[in-house]
C-alpha cells in the first residue's frame, strides 16, 4: 500500500508559500461554502472508490465514503472546453456553442458568463476564487474562433473572481494572478522557484485562498487541476511515481492491441483517438507506461484533497462546506482501440462524481447513488445549494433533492443526452476564415463522425448523424458493459432501437 506523502507536502507548504498559520474562521453565514474540484482527463474508474484500488486515492476515497458517490454520472459533452463551459453555465454544447470546431466554435460572451454559477454567487455576496486550468475564453461578445491568441483573463473575468491563479493549459505559460498585491500567491508560481510541480502548486494556491478568506463571508472556490492530462516527464511529480514504477496495472477487457476493426469505418479513418492509440496505448508496454504516469498524477491530486480537508478542519469550517469532485471528461487509454475522449463510449462519457456536504450528518450521506445525472446539472445544483434562484438559461437539473433524498424519483429523468461535435480535421483548420465551407466539405465527403446519443439505466444509443447513411449503435449495458456487441442490426432489438432513436431526437430538440 502506498502511504500518503503528507509530511513532504506540509513541509513544502510551511517553507514555501503558506508561511502564515491557518486562520480560524467562525461560521457567520447560513450560506454554505462551496468548493468545486475538477481534474483534467481523469477516467472515472482510475480511482479507488470506483473499484480500482490499485489507483491509490485514499483521500478521495474517504470523501466518497463520507459523502454521496454517483455511479451513473455522465458528461453532456466529453472534451475539455465545451465540457467546462457546460458545467459552468448549465447548458448543452449545442446551446452555448463554445467548442473547438465550427460551427460550434464561439467564445463565451460576457452576457452568458454573468449567468454562470460563480458570477451568480459573486452577485449574491460570495467571495469567489479560481485556481488552475481555465480552458475557455470569455469575450465581450461571442466571437470566432474559440481559441484566440490572447485571453485577457483579468479584463474579462476580473469582475467575477476575487482571487485568480489561472492559465489556458499550463501554469508555466500565460499564467495570470490576482490580487496582484498578494506576494505569497505570486511566490507560489515565481519563475525559478524550486518546488514540486503543477499539481502541488495548484494545491498551494488553493490553500492560499483559504488563508486569505474573511471570517464573515461565504466563499465559492473552483479548483481545476491540470492533472491528470499529459504524461511528459515535467507533468509527473516523481516521488509519487516511485511506488508505481514496476506495478502491472490490470488491463480492461475492451483494451485492443493495435487497430480495432470493429469501430465504424468513419471513426477508424478519421478520428484522432485512432492514430493516438497507435502512438500511445496500442501495445502492453505503452499501456503500462501511460497508466503508471496517470496513476502517479492522480495520487498527487489525491494528496491535495487530503490537505484541503485538513485545512478546512483546522479553520473550523468543514461543517459548513460542500465539496464536489469530478473531472472534465474521461479517456480511453486503449479501450476500444482508442486514445483520447469525445466519442460516446463509457470510458469517455462516464464521470466520477462525488458530493460531500459538511452540514449533513454522515448517516445522511455515506452512500452510493444510482440516479442518472449529467454534467449539465453542475451549475444549477451549485446555485441551488447556495440558496439562489436558477436563471432561465440553465438547462440542467438541480440534484440537491437527490443529495438529501427528498426527490421523487418517479419524476426524475430516465435518460441523459450526450453530444460529440469534435472533428480533428476541423480543429486543424480552426483559424481559417472559411471554416464553415471546410466543415460542409467534410460532411459532403462523408468524413464527419459527429454523434449524439442517450444513456439510460440499461441502454446506450449512439447515432453518427451527419454520416450518410446514418450509423447507429445500440448497447445493452446490463449484458454488455464493455460495449462490445452492437445490437443496432439485431432484428429482435428493432423496437427498442426505434424508441431510443426517437428519445434521442426529443432530448436533442430540448437542448438546442
Amino acid at each position: 500500500m502506498i502511504k500518503p506523502a503528507y509530511i513532504f507536502a506540509l513541509t513544502v507548504l510551511l517553507l514555501g508559500a503558506c508561511t502564515s498559520p491557518a486562520t480560524v474562521v467562525e461560521e457567520t453565514s447560513t450560506q454554505p461554502n462551496i468548493i468545486f474540484l475538477m481534474t483534467d482527463d481523469q477516467r472515472w474508474d482510475n480511482l479507488g472508490c470506483y473499484g480500482r484500488p490499485e489507483f491509490n486515492t485514499p483521500n478521495i476515497d474517504k470523501l466518497s465514503s463520507d459523502g454521496v458517490t454517483f455511479d451513473n454520472a455522465y458528461y453532456a459533452v466529453a472534451v475539455c472546453m465545451p465540457s467546462r463551459v457546460t458545467m459552468l453555465t448549465g447548458r448543452y454544447n449545442s446551446n452555448h456553442n463554445v467548442g473547438f470546431v465550427a460551427p460550434n466554435d464561439y467564445t463565451l460572451s460576457q452576457a452568458d458568463f454573468t449567468k454562470s454559477y460563480p458570477a451568480l454567487l459573486k452577485t449574491a455576496g460570495y467571495r469567489t476564487g479560481f485556481v488552475g486550468k481555465v480552458g475557455f475564453t470569455v469575450t465581450n461578445e461571442a466571437t470566432r474562433p474559440s481559441t484566440p491568441k490572447e485571453h485577457h483573463y483579468r479584463e474579462q473575468m476580473g469582475g467575477v473572481f476575487d482571487y485568480f491563479a489561472g492559465s489556458e493549459t499550463y501554469d508555466h505559460k500565460g499564467l495570470v494572478i490576482w490580487p496582484e498585491e498578494d506576494s505569497v500567491l505570486s511566490g507560489i508560481y515565481s519563475e525559478g522557484r524550486k518546488n514540486s510541480g503543477r499539481t502541488l502548486r495548484t494545491g498551494e494556491a488553493m490553500l492560499r485562498f483559504l488563508d486569505t478568506q474573511p471570517a464573515d463571508q461565504p466563499f465559492c472556490l473552483s479548483v481545476n487541476f491540470y492533472a491528470v492530462k499529459h504524461d511528459r516527464d515535467r507533468d509527473v511529480y516523481w516521488p509519487h511515481f516511485e511506488p508505481y514504477k514496476d506495478h502491472e496495472f490490470a488491463v480492461p477487457d475492451n483494451w485492443v492491441e493495435g487497430d480495432n476493426e470493429a469501430l465504424p469505418e468513419v471513426v477508424r479513418e478519421n478520428a484522432r483517438g485512432v492514430y493516438l492509440h497507435r502512438q500511445r496505448s496500442s501495445t502492453p508496454e505503452m499501456y503500462q507506461r501511460l497508466v503508471r504516469r496517470f496513476a502517479a498524477q492522480g495520487y498527487s491530486v489525491d494528496e491535495q484533497v487530503g490537505l484541503l480537508m485538513q485545512k478546512l478542519e483546522e479553520m473550523g469550517i468543514l461543517d459548513n462546506t460542500i465539496i464536489i469532485y469530478t473531472s472534465d471528461n474521461g479517456r480511453f487509454q486503449g479501450s476500444h482501440g482508442l486514445f483520447d475522449k469525445c466519442l460516446l463510449y463509457e470510458e469517455s462519457v462516464k464521470a466520477p462524481f462525488i458530493v460531500y456536504d459538511g452540514r449533513k450528518p454522515k448517516a445522511q450521506q455515506q452512500r452510493r447513488e444510482n440516479a442518472l445525472i449529467s454534467s449539465v446539472d453542475v451549475a444549477p445544483t451549485i446555485v441551488s445549494l447556495a440558496g439562489l434562484e436558477l436563471p432561465a438559461s440553465m438547462q440542467g437539473r438541480d440534484i440537491s433533492g437527490i443529495l438529501d433524498q427528498s426527490q421523487d424519483m418517479t419524476q426524475w429523468r430516465d435518460a441523459v443526452l450526450m453530444e460529440d461535435l469534435f472533428l480533428v480535421d476541423m480543429f486543424k483548420e480552426r483559424y481559417k476564415e472559411n471554416v464553415d465551407e471546410i466543415n460542409q466539405k467534410l460532411i459532403d465527403e462523408n468524413k464527419s463522425y459527429r454523434s449524439r446519443g442517450i444513456r439510460m439505466d440499461r441502454w446506450k444509443y449512439i447515432v453518427f448523424y451527419e454520416h450518410r447513411p446514418q450509423i447507429e449503435e445500440l448497447y445493452d449495458l446490463a449484458q454488455d458493459p464493455s460495449e462490445q456487441n452492437n445490437l443496432a442490426d439485431s432484428p429482435e432489438h428493432q423496437e427498442i432501437l426505434k424508441e431510443l432513436r426517437k428519445r434521442t431526437e426529443e432530448l436533442y430538440q430540448q437542448a438546442i
